[in-house]
């Protein structure tokens, strides 16, 4: 901000407010959300707005920001194919319906190993994440198992973006529905070492610790 640098900036926030939304923080990422969007309101910040807001539980929100991304960027080839079905399908995924959430993704599945964004923003891989929660919920481990494993294979497409530790606890929850308690055991410890110095007040980390304990 100092050096007139406000989409930089807006980027930076707009990372946040995924991140935080992720992790349960959801004051703190509406707060992301708000700020990312006061210094600007590009492709790339709205599109981290609308998905922040979804996973946040604030559908109706987040179904205005997708709607004017597919207005003002009706032919953008990333909206069309990346971002809006990643919106779509974690919208849909909030209202319990996650059969429709995995047919409403479906159309990204050529284009979904990009990376959209740009060198502030690179939020990768959102659609592969979002259809393996999808798969979860409609109680479907092994399918699910499968799209976590894709995010945790492609690490030099994800990144550091917050899925790519989020798939060891997808995996391990995935595991867990198939009956198979030796590998989520295995997945659940990959993800606590990745968080050994995080926040022990992180709602996904209490989360996942409250998992772990429950296995035999």
């Amino acid at each position: 901000m100092r050096v007139g640098a406000k989409e930089t900036a807006a980027c930076y926030e707009a990372a946040a407010s995924i991140r935080e939304s992720l992790f349960g923080n959801f004051t703190d990422a509406l707060q992301r959300v708000e700020a990312g969007r006061t210094l600007s309101t590009s492709r790339d910040v709205t599109f981290a707005a609308a998905l922040a807001l979804a996973l946040s539980g604030k559908e109706a929100q987040s179904q205005k920001l997708a709607t004017e991304l597919a207005d003002r960027f009706s032919q953008d080839t990333i909206v069309k194919f990346n971002y809006l079905p990643a919106i779509a399908g974690r919208i849909i995924l909030g209202h319990n319906e996650p059969t429709k959430a995995i047919d409403a993704l479906r159309i990204s599945s050529p284009f979904e190993l990009g990376q959209p964004g740009d060198a502030g923003f690179m939020p990768a891989l959102y659609p592969i994440y979002v259809r393996g929660e999808a798969y979860r919920a409609a109680q479907r481990g092994s399918e699910a198992e499968a799209e976590f494993q894709k995010i945790i294979d492609y690490r030099g497409i994800v990144i550091n973006e917050p899925i790519a530790s989020l798939a060891h606890l997808g995996l391990a929850r995935a595991y867990v529905m198939q009956g198979n308690t030796a590998k989520a055991r295995t997945a659940y410890q990959s993800f606590f070492r990745l968080w050994s110095e995080a926040d022990p007040q992180i709602p996904i980390l209490q989360q996942a610790q409250s998992e772990y304990a429950t296995l035999h």
